[in-house]
């Protein structure tokens, strides 16, 4: 073959890799010839669906040869009445990363910028890149987003600025004063995300009123999803709540039905489930203090987390550590990739999980 595709490519995609998820239980098992490994690598909700959502599933199947709504109507009305607003400031995704991806596509062009922190989402890099934007990469502080010194970072040319809250791979968290002094210092042509992908897990006390600042920052976007909290990750299905008119601009480049009809179902039942949202949380709590009681125990360097998951840090390449662990048949995540090579991020499971999770460490670490 002599056709070089990648040289036919658009002038960013060259430099790019494929994003990388975490390791299916299905190939380990294959890979090692083994059995009942868990994974605790993609931050998912360990007790899976909740009945509401598994019933509105159930009862969607026979629809499945008719395209799902569009517009999203039934989910929509739902987040409206949850979130106290109206719902033209909706806009439905094939899980918030679509919507993100969206927001690149109709915004973000060459000789723009894009800012975002060192040691977040990993996609804001890649999107930029894709879309031939200026990447402005600022250094973390504590492993988390210095507010103060992204906002100094803007310029003329800066047309996003991206914020992961609580942030992903870290979990670290930005209090609402640290916040909303930020949107203060930000000029209105400058779009900020902000990612609150993990918020449920937040207590309720310490979490943003980020809905209730979008009136007074229209240039403002909270971008949330069903794929965590929620258990819905497998359907794919986010939204992200902004200015009208900002929402009508995405639907002009919005793919048509990105949301499925099981997805639009699922979403709206779990909405509702808040018997299960709540345990949910609970046992991410549970297994949150199970994780740092260990670490305080062992002397091991931990990164205090808001969301499902917790960054240890074992001070030296953690790779072996990783190879290590999955010869006990534990899945967990290495992000070197997203610059922090010393480190593994560990999902919050099932309590049997988290207790196979630390003996496998016990083991490892010696």
């Amino acid at each position: 073959m002599s056709i070089d595709f990648l040289a036919l490519a658009n002038p960013g995609v060259p430099g790019l890799h494929p994003y990388q998820p975490g390791k299916p239980v299905e190939e380990l098992e294959r890979e090692l010839g083994i059995s009942h490994s868990v994974k605790l690598a993609s931050n998912e909700n360990p007790l899976g669906p909740g009945p509401k959502a598994i019933a509105a599933i159930q009862k969607a199947l026979p629809e499945l040869a008719r395209y799902p709504d569009a517009n999203g109507f039934a989910l929509k009305t739902a987040l409206a009445h949850k979130l106290k607003v109206n719902t033209d400031q909706l806009i439905l995704g094939n899980g918030s990363n679509e919507l993100i991806d969206l927001l690149f596509h109709t915004f973000v062009g060459r000789e723009q910028e894009v800012i975002y922190s060192q040691y977040t989402f990993i996609v804001y890099a890649m999107a930029t890149q894709a879309h031939g934007a200026r990447a402005v990469e600022v250094p973390a502080v504590n492993c988390g987003h210095d507010l103060d010194a992204m906002a100094a970072a803007i310029t003329p040319a800066t047309r996003l600025v991206c914020i992961t809250n609580p942030n992903n791979p870290t979990g670290t968290f930005l209090t609402k004063e640290e916040v909303k002094a930020f949107m203060a210092r930000v000029p209105e042509q400058v779009l900020v995300v902000l990612d609150e992908a993990y918020t449920e897990y937040v207590a309720e006390e310490e979490r943003l009123p980020s809905i209730d600042w979008l009136s007074a920052y229209p240039n403002l976007i909270v971008s949330r999803t069903f794929s965590k909290a929620y258990g819905l990750a497998g359907l794919r299905v986010g939204y992200m709540v902004c200015h009208p008119e900002l929402v009508s601009v995405l639907n002009r480049v919005r793919e048509p039905f990105n949301c499925n009809s099981l997805a639009l179902a699922a979403a709206e039942a779990a909405l509702a489930d808040e018997a299960y949202l709540a345990e949910a949380v609970a046992l991410n709590n549970q297994g949150m203090a199970m994780y740092e009681a260990f670490f305080n125990e062992r002397g091991l360097k931990y990164i205090p987390s808001k969301g499902n998951f917790i960054t240890l840090d074992l001070e030296r390449n953690a790779g072996p550590v990783y190879e290590a662990l999955l010869r006990e048949g534990v899945i967990v995540r290495p992000i070197a990739g997203y610059g922090l090579p010393t480190c593994l991020r560990i999902s919050i499971g099932l309590e049997a999980e988290n207790r196979r999770c630390i003996a496998a460490l016990s083991k490892v670490l010696g």
